[in-house]
């Protein structure tokens, strides 16, 4: 799993049919603390995200795990949306 934070969507009409209906969201790397560091990719998005929010994300086999991806050709899903993180005791990141 990694974090990311959603930076905008990309529309397609023409694509495989398994990704019809699927919202395909721009990403970028974060690291612990939700400080974007590294190139943008695209998810799909199986919870509704939005631009700004801070996601966990699931890469490679593991994203065409989920009922929606499965048999589906996906490098990278979105699999859950960061309420908040703490690391060492300390809260780095709440959403707001």
């Amino acid at each position: 799993m990694r974090i990311a934070r959603v930076i905008g969507t990309t529309v397609s009409t023409i694509k495989d049919e398994n990704l019809t209906g699927r919202k395909l969201l721009i990403l970028r790397p974060t690291d612990e603390t939700g400080k974007v560091n590294g190139k943008p990719y695209v998810a799909v998005d199986t919870l509704d995200a939005g631009v700004g929010d801070l996601v966990l994300t699931a890469h490679g086999s593991g994203g065409r795990q989920t009922n929606q991806t499965k048999n589906s050709p996906v490098d990278a899903v979105i699999m859950a949306v960061i309420d908040w993180l703490e690391v060492a005791g300390e809260e780095v990141y709440r959403q707001s």
